[in-house]
């Protein structure tokens, strides 16, 4: 019977962003795939012509958001150095593979659906990676009161006395507000059993204020087409986005903005279109 919450038609967007971060020196060459490859010169046009008409195109905001998220849970590693993570929806990242390699300290568990994750493990066998540091499981963030529930991966997978993050990336924004509303404050309500819980996420708000709506709002369209799947943005500016899942249970709230951060990721000479948002509970 097919499973109605199985989202996996996005995984055209997996295979290539896994090559983004390959093209860009941020994962072992093995975590790109033949497919990722193939999108990846298909959009090469597209690309220069979004460069031309909003200034910014793809990989610029998928670095964006990637290296805002790394330069946030350094932070987070930095102030305790037996942090937990758990990265849901992971694809092909190569986020547990780097950051388990960089701090000896951590726990790193992905999560993906069960097609996904096959892929993954392989991958990752092949490199050398898994060890009793470095979990593999599957997560459906949609399901409740199953053995594949977000509740019961983080029952099952982590220290209730140790502090925990979950990252999400390139995956909010798949979902209407309303559903995926509903998992963040399920996920509020779960990392508050820890002594500290930060949500880390990616979100594309909605560009009515941009100098180039029009053109994002194209570019929107023919996402959807691509990844057969429902790209909404959400939010109409950044206080709304803060005000929103303040609302949900999560104590503390930071909106980051590329524009105003500094890391290694390109500028958008338009303005960013994406955002990353740092959501804590504690006890």
């Amino acid at each position: 019977m097919k499973n109605n919450n199985d989202t996996s038609s996005i995984s055209f967007t997996a295979h290539y962003t896994g090559y983004v971060w390959h093209h860009f020196g941020l994962s072992d060459p093995r975590f790109a795939t033949s497919r990722g490859r193939l999108y990846f010169a298909l959009l090469r046009p597209f690309e220069r012509l979004a460069r031309c008409l909003i200034g910014s195109d793809i990989k610029t905001t998928l670095l964006q958001r990637h290296f805002l998220i790394d330069r946030e849970l350094d932070k987070l590693i930095a102030d305790d150095h037996d942090l937990q993570v758990l990265e849901i929806a992971c694809g092909l990242s190569p986020r547990g593979h780097r950051f388990t390699r960089r701090h000896a300290g951590i726990r790193y568990v992905e999560a993906d659906l069960p097609g996904m994750v096959a892929r993954k493990r392989a991958l990752l066998q092949q490199i050398g990676a898994p060890d009793a540091r470095h979990g593999l499981v599957v997560c459906n963030i949609l399901d409740r009161d199953t053995p594949d529930s977000l509740e019961a991966v983080i029952a099952r997978e982590f220290d209730p006395a140790k502090p925990l993050v979950v990252i999400t990336e390139g995956l909010v924004n798949y979902f209407d507000l309303a559903t995926i509303s509903s998992v963040w404050q399920r996920l509020a309500a779960a990392l508050r059993a820890f002594p500290t819980g930060v949500y880390l996420t990616d979100i594309y708000p909605e560009v009515s204020g941009h100098r180039f709506a029009g053109a994002i709002r194209t570019a929107n369209r023919s996402l959807r087409v691509a990844s057969r799947s429902s790209f909404t943005l959400h939010f109409e500016d950044d206080g709304a986005m803060q005000a929103h899942f303040a609302g949900l249970g999560f104590g503390k709230v930071t909106v980051f903005n590329p524009d105003r951060e500094h890391t290694a990721a390109p500028a958008a000479r338009g303005g960013a279109i994406v955002r990353v948002v740092r959501a804590a509970t504690g006890k």
